[in-house]
């Protein structure tokens, strides 16, 4: 029977889902919508819906996009789970990285089941040029796309690992 060591990993995709939904859930119980709250001169809290996906994508596509980029993170969250179970143990990095795509991954996937939208509320900006707003599965997706590109580098790689 073949073991599923890096699976051990699936705690990070756990906690970054969790910390997504609760903050999601937080912001949407006390903030209105489009509402935003300066914290440091680059950065408010500012609670919007995106219908679409990163940057808005899609976002005025009449509402198809919703199952779309459903079933677009189900299917990549397969994927991600069999390439992270098929992971050697030295390949902690990319385990690593890819836990934190698959939790990114499935936080915006409960959006899109239970609202429709994704609730994004982080908004950096500087003057009047704002980043499309986004969350904490966003950030985790984001994060781990980086650390699948340094590992690709060669990071996290031990001399004797093969």
């Amino acid at each position: 029977m073949r073991e599923f060591g890096m699976l051990k990993w699936l705690w990070l995709s756990l906690l970054a889902i969790v910390l997504d939904q609760l903050s999601k859930l937080a912001i949407a119980d006390t903030m209105q919508l489009h509402e935003s709250i300066p914290l440091l001169p680059f950065f408010n809290l500012t609670y919007v819906h995106n219908l679409g996906a990163a940057f808005s994508f899609l976002s005025e596509a009449g509402g198809w996009q919703r199952w779309f980029f459903a079933a677009l993170a189900l299917v990549i969250s397969v994927i991600l789970s069999v390439w992270l179970a098929r992971l050697q143990k030295h390949e902690t990095l990319l385990a690593v990285a890819l836990a934190l795509v698959l939790g990114g991954a499935v936080g915006n996937l409960i959006d899109r089941l239970a609202y429709g939208y994704v609730i994004d509320f982080l908004d950096v900006y500087y003057q009047e040029w704002h980043w499309p707003a986004f969350n904490i599965a966003d950030s985790a997706i984001t994060l781990g796309v980086a650390l699948m590109l340094l590992e690709s580098f060669g990071f996290g790689k031990s001399s004797n690992a093969e």
